[in-house]
């Protein structure tokens, strides 16, 4: 009597989100479930987390979903980020993606009002959380086997053309651009790619603003065009799925007719 052969399976690839509670975060996260990834959501709100966990499993199963983990954190942290990237490893043994999502705008007001806190705030979310995540990403990757993986960044259309009232988010966007080329740069040795998604009025509750009338550089306020955040979503799947040896460096998503190339 022969033993049946056990088929072999291929562990699904491991994806860390942050700002995985909402917007283009969630939208992400879906997405990479959807198409077979197990994802590592992280946020500062844990009900937030635990609805897109909810959302992401397949609807035979349980909201808690095998292949998702919630980690509530503030990426600002480094205690809480070190405390992120141990619970990745010890529920999933590797991490192939890092998506660096996590980011606020700060209050739109002129440059000579924005207090130093609310400046603080921006830089500490946008940046160094982006940089804290990046560097124990790259520790998890350069140790793993197989080595090697991959860092998504969240840029914006902000590092390009600006918007009035932006000062906090649009340095932040313009230092990430640095940070991924710096990333890329140091990557390459241990088989880490780093790609920057560029994005502009995807249609979150953090671009709300769009559709009711927005201050443009003249001084007038319009409604913007905007997109469906699973358009940005499918740009970030496909740069994940891409082979190590492949690599979007950088890409620009955007509401097509968005007041951004030209005059508008």
């Amino acid at each position: 009597m022969t033993t049946p052969e056990v088929p072999h399976t291929t562990p699904a690839p491991t994806a860390l989100i942050t700002g995985a509670g909402s917007g283009i975060g969630r939208a992400v996260a879906l997405a990479l479930a959807g198409a077979g990834w197990s994802v590592a959501l992280a946020g500062r709100r844990a009900d937030a987390l635990q609805e897109t966990a909810r959302l992401a499993a397949p609807a035979a199963e349980e909201p808690a979903s095998p292949a998702t983990l919630c980690v509530p954190s503030d990426v600002s942290r480094p205690d809480q980020v070190d405390a992120l990237f141990a619970a990745v490893r010890d529920r999933f043994g590797r991490l192939d993606l890092l998506f660096n999502n996590a980011g606020t705008f700060g209050p739109p007001v002129p440059l000579e009002e924005l207090s130093y806190d609310d400046w603080r705030t921006v830089v500490d979310v946008n940046l160094t959380g982006a940089f804290l995540c990046a560097q124990a990403a790259f520790r998890t990757m350069k140790e793993q086997d197989p080595r090697g993986g991959r860092i998504i960044n969240n840029g914006s259309v902000s590092a390009h053309a600006p918007r009035p009232h932006s000062v906090a988010y649009t340095a932040t966007k313009h230092a990430m651009t640095g940070l991924t080329k710096s990333l890329s740069l140091d990557g390459r040795r241990y088989d880490i790619a780093c790609g920057q998604l560029d994005i502009g009025n995807a249609a979150t509750e953090m671009t709300g603003r769009m559709q009711t009338g927005i201050l443009q550089a003249n001084g007038t306020t319009e409604v913007e065009p905007v997109m469906d955040v699973a358009d940005v979503a499918r740009t970030v799947l496909h740069m994940a799925q891409l082979p190590l040896t492949a690599n979007v460096q950088f890409a620009t998503v955007m509401a097509t007719a968005m007041p951004y190339i030209g005059r508008g």
